[in-house]
């Protein structure tokens, strides 16, 4: 599994560099533009800015989502339509921006990070919604998946969603957003139990590996995920006159996913620093054991060398009665085998006594 931002650019960097950036490899363009009311709905695809534009003047809610990374052209026209903060679309441009909330005049900008499992790697997509009056419109860097939800919940004539304003409707997004961390950290969840398992069989330089590499991944992803939870506190916090105060309660629930998000992702970062222990744990036993078995071989071997090692010395034998009169017995070489074969047998049954090996 890997972790990376995708189509990141370094915050601050000039339009104009950004532009010919996104250029270069952009995909294709996708916009939607859905208009409701409690009675009317009205569904168009590949609409442009100036499409938008006469929904605007009608008390029905609008909004406008665009997927994908738009031209310099497309994204001017798309702020002049729905008259967008320039700094907020200048965000919009710099993916990899922190989870954040800005208000501007009569419209809230909101960016969020929306985590996706795509074969098994883990890409950050930014996500950001301008809402307003009665509009929203929001832009996905990448495959928005999330949008058929709530077209389908939209298409269900008497449901809330179309009952209710912007407010309640920037809600179910930001909602899906923050769930989608749940298969995420649940993908991160079976790869900790199959590294549990690994690490109890054996203990080798890709288990490590892999253990730093998720532990990296769980880093990562907080850094992105963590800021989300005060950009919904900050909207319950303040007093936005955008946000209804019949939809706190529904923001409120939203901050406590946002809470159990973080709990699980804080589970799981010190799962792997303790896997990490374990494995490092291991492998020192793993060397002890080894250590032991090199040892018991050497202290064998102690008292087996110092009787061959007297045995080696050449004295002459005919100097003395004493120059190791052992040499001139019959069965003097076997005595000596005996000799140390009961020794070697002797201390391999003292050490099993006291549990050595």
């Amino acid at each position: 599994m890997g972790f990376f931002n995708k189509r990141y650019h370094p915050p601050g960097t000039p339009p104009g560099t950004l532009i010919e950036a996104l250029s270069s490899g952009a995909k294709q363009l996708k916009t939607q533009l859905l208009d409701y009311s409690p009675d009317n709905l009205t569904i168009l695809d590949n609409v442009s800015a100036d499409q938008c534009r006469p929904f605007l003047n009608s008390e029905s809610m609008t909004w406008v989502h665009v997927e994908g990374q738009p031209t310099e052209a497309a994204l001017t026209e798309f702020g002049d339509a729905f008259q967008l903060h320039s700094l907020a679309l200048e965000d919009v441009l710099n993916t990899g921006q922190r989870p954040k909330v800005e208000s501007y005049d009569d419209q809230l900008f909101i960016v969020m990070s929306l985590p996706v499992m795509n074969a098994d790697v883990v890409e950050i997509d930014q996500v950001c919604f301008f809402l307003g009056k009665n509009y929203l419109v929001s832009f996905c860097e990448g495959d928005f998946l999330l949008l058929e939800p709530i077209v389908k919940r939209l298409q269900e004539k008497g449901s809330r969603i179309r009952a209710q304003g912007g407010d309640y409707l920037l809600y179910c997004l930001l909602d899906m957003v923050i769930d989608q961390g749940f298969p995420v950290l649940e993908s991160f969840g079976l790869q900790l139990e199959e590294l549990e398992e690994e690490i109890l069989v054996v203990s080798g330089n890709k288990t490590r590996e892999k253990i730093h590499i998720l532990k990296r991944e769980l880093i990562l992803l907080r850094r992105m995920l963590w800021p989300q939870r005060e950009v919904i506190s900050e909207l319950l916090r303040d007093d936005h006159l955008l946000i209804l105060e019949e939809t706190r309660p529904y923001l409120r629930d939203c901050y406590d996913h946002t809470i159990q998000v973080m709990d699980l992702l804080e589970t799981y970062r010190d799962m792997t620093s303790s896997m990490l222990d374990i494995y490092l744990s291991s492998v020192s036993n793993h060397m002890n054991e080894i250590m032991r078995v090199l040892t018991i071989i050497a202290t064998i071997f102690i008292p087996l060398t110092f009787i061959v090692g007297v045995y080696g010395m050449n004295f002459d034998r005919s100097a003395g009665p004493w120059n190791m009169p052992e040499l001139g017995w019959p069965y003097g070489y076997l005595l000596i085998w005996f000799f140390m074969v009961t020794i070697t047998v002797a201390m391999l049954v003292i050490f099993r006594r006291r549990g050595w090996f």
